[in-house]
């Protein structure tokens, strides 16, 4: 189990274990959402997947990680000191974290951009979900980072949007995201595990991955799909 770390006198994020980065490389090269999705409908959880509007800003972005959520709203006024609290809360992020940005799909401004990503990107994290809009785009691509997000649009967040908290639980594109929670991410959308079963949803995935091979293998020699999911019971 991985030791806790206390944030600016929120809720902990965890340090970087071992144990971590082998169960992220295993999601990003054995798994994917759809199945990790099966998984979740299986056990229960079946509002796990965020909606489909949120699409990565290239195609080939695959992460895995713990979410560190930032909390924002929009805002109709300049105020004194827009940045101090979306400073601290990128500032906070840990390696093997997400940044989960929730706006509630506000279409104002955007949030997250390259010097953001920079940040996030030299703290550790491992991506981005922006519920909302993101700018300079091209300059994130070239930098590596990879972020998914609801839209594109070159406006700052001053004046139109404000970050209020972090990591907290905040609703993202139709997904309740609490803090330590798996987030994972590919060209199918995004999926959100639960802290509590991510160990029992990864096994359900990674076994279905495995028959859906067989399955696979067997199609192509040329048997039905009814007797190929009469044996392996998946499709």
């Amino acid at each position: 189990m991985a030791t806790e770390h206390q944030s600016n006198g929120r809720a902990p994020g965890r340090v970087l274990q071992t144990a971590d980065v082998e169960l992220f490389e295993h999601v990003e090269q054995n798994l994917y959402t759809a199945v990790l999705a099966d998984a979740l409908d299986e056990l229960g959880f079946r509002q796990q997947a965020m909606r489909e509007t949120i699409r990565p800003l290239s195609p080939d972005l695959v992460f895995a990680g713990w979410a560190r959520t930032i909390s924002c709203m929009d805002v109709y006024h300049m105020s004194e000191n827009p940045y101090d609290i979306e400073i601290e809360a990128v500032d906070s992020l840990l390696p093997g974290e997400i940044a989960v940005v929730a706006t509630g799909d506000s279409k104002r401004n955007a949030p997250w951009g390259e010097l953001l990503s920079t940040a996030a990107l030299t703290r550790g994290a491992r991506g981005a979900v922006i519920d909302g809009l993101v700018r300079d785009v091209k300059k994130i691509q070239a930098l590596g980072f990879p972020v998914f997000a609801t839209g594109i649009k070159p406006v700052d967040s001053r004046g139109r949007g404000l970050v209020v908290d972090y990591n907290i639980p905040v609703e993202c594109q139709g997904v309740l995201v609490t803090p330590g929670d798996l987030v994972v991410a590919d060209f199918d959308g995004v999926v959100v595990v639960p802290a509590a079963v991510v160990t029992e949803a990864v096994r359900m995935a990674t076994d279905k991955v495995s028959r859906e091979n067989h399955s696979r293998a067997e199609l192509m020699n040329g048997m039905l799909l009814r007797q190929v999911y009469d044996k392996y019971g998946v499709l």
